[in-house]
């Protein structure tokens, strides 16, 4: 699993360019869309829940705007082949990620614009499933901010709401961004593209706990109008919460810190 991607979260969706209430006034779908595209994902070294793991996965990507909502999500499927001899035999096939988001500056009807930060939203995600166990909602404030060379970035705080524990624990800041970079004679591209996901002040009362983790992803993707090819680098610490090294109820040890490698073909539709 990637990406709160992403997410890469960003994908396609990214190079929209942001709109704000004010240009909602007469027609508030003006600016709608919506895109998608099936990643043939290869996972090397990827930390998490448990030991170091190397798979293949398909992912389903989406996101778009519709009014004044925006939406990323994506849900993979984890061995594809069934193969008893991959390390997510038996393990749970599905993992799912939906991050709504509802703008203020539409819901308000004003423009809630200032400096760099170019809309605000009450931005959510609901996670559910995998290896790791993660059944999870998060609810905060969320925005789009322009930052020099990257553009238009995503930037989020959530609270956390654990639905295993039925109960709030830590927050979560996120960041994303989608940058062409290099364009070829062809009409094709080459980008840098990527996300922060880094949770804190989390409840660490368990020897396996840690109270603050998160990842890093950093994409180098050529894109098409049809295709992309892409390979990301993904730091990692601490990540999910848990603390790398750790004993673990369900697992020896956790492998939670490090650097994963993940290779990608897309299929846009």
């Amino acid at each position: 699993m990637r990406k709160s991607l992403v997410a890469l979260s960003v994908l396609a969706a990214s190079a929209v360019p942001a709109v704000n209430a004010a240009d909602y006034s007469d027609d508030i779908h003006k600016n709608d869309y919506s895109w998608s595209q099936f990643n043939l994902m290869a996972a090397v070294d990827e930390k998490g829940a448990g030991p170091e793991s190397t798979h293949d996965y398909l992912e389903m990507e989406f996101g778009g705007r519709s009014g004044i909502f925006d939406l990323y999500g994506y849900v993979d499927v984890f061995n594809l082949t069934s193969d008893s001899g991959s390390d997510k035999d038996g393990a749970e096939k599905i993992f799912m990620k939906f991050a709504p988001r509802m703008s203020l500056d539409g819901l308000t009807g004003k423009d809630l614009s200032f400096g760099p930060v170019q809309e605000l939203y009450l931005a959510t995600v609901m996670e559910w499933g995998g290896n790791s166990g993660v059944n999870s909602q998060k609810i905060g404030l969320g925005s789009d901010v322009m930052v020099p060379w990257l553009g238009k970035i995503g930037l989020n705080l959530y609270g956390t709401y654990d639905s295993n524990e039925k109960d709030w624990n830590g927050f979560q800041v996120s960041t994303n961004w989608f940058k062409p970079f290099y364009f070829l004679d062809n009409g094709t591209f080459i980008s840098y593209q990527g996300y922060i996901d880094y949770q804190f002040g989390m409840e660490d009362d368990a020897a396996y706990q840690s109270s603050h983790g998160g990842a890093m992803f950093n994409g180098i993707y050529w894109h098409s109008d049809r295709y992309a090819v892409g390979y990301g680098l993904k730091l990692y610490n601490n990540v999910y919460g848990f603390e790398d090294g750790a004993a673990l109820p369900w697992a020896p040890e956790a492998e939670s810190s490090g650097v994963g490698h993940y290779f990608s073909v897309t299929y846009k539709f």
